[in-house]
């Protein structure tokens, strides 16, 4: 087995890339398939789900710490740039934007919030679309909230506030004079 790169204590809130910010609840050893495991028992509050990952794969799977300071300033620095809207089909951009998401990585989670935000004053949003900005914007909020130890919709309120400024600064460009 190789050594555990990554360590993980009881109590410690932790990023699983397909399903966001969990918190290791505990440590278990199990029997399975005659092969004797350690795992961590991960919680997740928002989908009531309990997860259990081995602790020799945690790393192959991508399961990692609440991201440093600096990477959340540069996801929230990702919010206030100016939207990228790729004019490709809907279909292939969706599955960029569900790759970015489950990638975990918080300033590609940060670009699909960015690229997906509709301000009042623009044109709605398609169902699919609405659900896929809805899906990035829980996922980054979470993990801020967890970071500022605050709640989800305390931290998503502070995301959309800076979308809407970006969005007011970029759809100013556009006004006609």
């Amino acid at each position: 087995m190789a050594a555990k790169a990554l360590s993980f204590d009881v109590g410690d809130y932790v990023v699983y890339p397909k399903h966001g910010v969990g918190r290791v609840i505990e440590l278990q050893k199990s029997e399975i398939a005659g092969m004797q495991l350690e795992l961590y028992v991960l919680r997740f509050e928002k989908e009531k789900m309990t997860l259990r990952v081995p602790t020799n794969k945690a790393e192959s799977v991508g399961m990692r710490k609440l991201s440093s300071d600096k990477t959340m300033k540069e996801a929230m620095e990702t919010l206030k740039g100016k939207p990228k809207v790729k004019r490709t089909m809907w279909s292939r951009r969706a599955q960029e934007y569900e790759a970015k998401i489950n990638s975990g990585d918080l300033v590609s989670i940060a670009e699909v919030v960015r690229d997906l935000f509709r301000a009042d004053d623009q044109p709605e949003q398609s169902y699919s679309e609405r659900q896929i900005f809805e899906a990035a914007a829980s996922r980054l909020a979470r993990e801020l909230g967890a970071m500022e130890e605050t709640d989800e919709k305390g931290a998503l309120d502070k995301i959309l506030d800076i979308l809407r400024a970006s969005a007011a600064i970029y759809n100013k460009d556009k006004a006609p004079a």
